[in-house]
């Protein structure tokens, strides 16, 4: 393992408003109303900026130097990694939202274990600290609040969740998943196709040469490849989301894949999707947060792994107010242990 290197594990913050639901900009448009400039300055403050964006009817999505950011009219979701300072995103944008007529009634971090914790600047230095700087954040409307650290039998695949939310009620959907995948340990071969080689179409080639545009056919793809290496991508697919992000440096090779879905959708599906973004990869660590108000998700995620050599290694559960049930398990190569 390097001693120090760029931290592809990444944070990931969720945030959910109401308004007036008798107002149609609220519920057509809201935080998509945000110009340009104003996103910019809540991102610098973050440390990171748009490389790329994509929208269609439903959201707008934009890849960042680190990670990704999705705008719907009533949620907003950011993801960076590196040693951004994610959290400092919080109060901007509630006061943002706020000038939209929109309310904060939900909130939801994530993050699994950094490589390198100790490259990280205030307040990612723990995740105690994260906690408290969320919370002094965060309005007293918020009140209903749990913070948990989900284990797993290799402390450095550890999960973070803190969730809030509000009695209002109209924030997470009970018919809707989320899918947060981390792979560690990505096969070098494999890896090395995540390493600049051509000129303005690099990641459009990048994407069809590793089998990431097969992941969802439908999906409208929006792609980036960094200098020397490293990849990143939205995917949109009417009204859902998927992104990869790609560290391919030997010692501390790191590659990420979220998607969200519906508990009505074909469950054969879910299987299929995971198995094609672990293929791109074949790490030796794998993972996996489920984030859902229903067991079919979480159970088929093991269906998943096991046909790509996988061994569940362990499984942790835990309930979070009116987030749903998050079901944290991490796999490791059969040959390893």
């Amino acid at each position: 393992m390097a001693v120090s290197g760029f931290e592809g594990f990444e944070k990931r913050l969720e945030l959910h408003f109401f308004g007036d639901d008798n107002d149609p900009t609220v519920t057509t448009m809201g935080l998509r109303l945000l110009d340009f400039e104003s996103l910019e300055n809540v991102l610098r403050v973050v440390q990171c900026t748009v490389v790329s964006a994509v929208g269609n009817h439903f959201f707008d999505a934009y890849v960042l130097s680190e990670s990704s950011l999705f705008v719907y009219p009533t949620k907003i979701i950011i993801k960076t990694c590196g040693t951004t300072q994610l959290l400092k995103s919080i109060r901007p944008l509630i006061h943002l939202a706020k000038n939209l007529g929109l309310t904060i009634c939900g909130c939801r971090y994530t993050r699994g274990t950094f490589i390198f914790p100790k490259s990280q600047p205030f307040p990612h230095i723990n995740f105690k600290q994260e906690v408290i700087y969320i919370e002094e954040n965060l309005p007293n409307n918020l009140c209903f609040r749990k913070a948990s650290v989900m284990p797993s039998k290799n402390p450095s695949y550890s999960w973070h969740v803190f969730s809030a939310a509000s009695d209002n009620g109209a924030h997470f959907s009970d018919g809707e998943f989320t899918v947060e995948v981390c792979m560690t340990e990505l096969d070098r071969v494999l890896a090395r196709k995540f390493f600049k080689t051509g000129g303005d179409s690099a990641a459009k080639e990048m994407t069809e040469l590793t089998g990431i545009g097969n992941i969802n056919p439908r999906a409208l793809i929006c792609d980036f490849v960094f200098d020397p290496c490293g990849y990143s991508m939205n995917g949109v697919d009417g009204d859902r989301y998927s992104t990869i992000h790609v560290t391919p440096e030997d010692g501390f090779s790191y590659a990420s894949f979220e998607y969200v879905g519906s508990v009505y959708d074909d469950q054969d599906d879910i299987v299929e999707t995971l198995k094609k973004a672990v293929q791109v990869f074949k790490p030796a660590t794998v993972s996996v947060s489920t984030t859902s108000h229903r067991r079919e998700v979480w159970t088929r995620v093991a269906h998943a792994m096991e046909p790509l050599g996988l061994k569940c290694r362990s499984f942790a559960m835990d309930e979070f107010p009116t987030a749903g049930t998050v079901v944290f398990q991490t796999f490791t190569a059969a040959r390893r242990k």
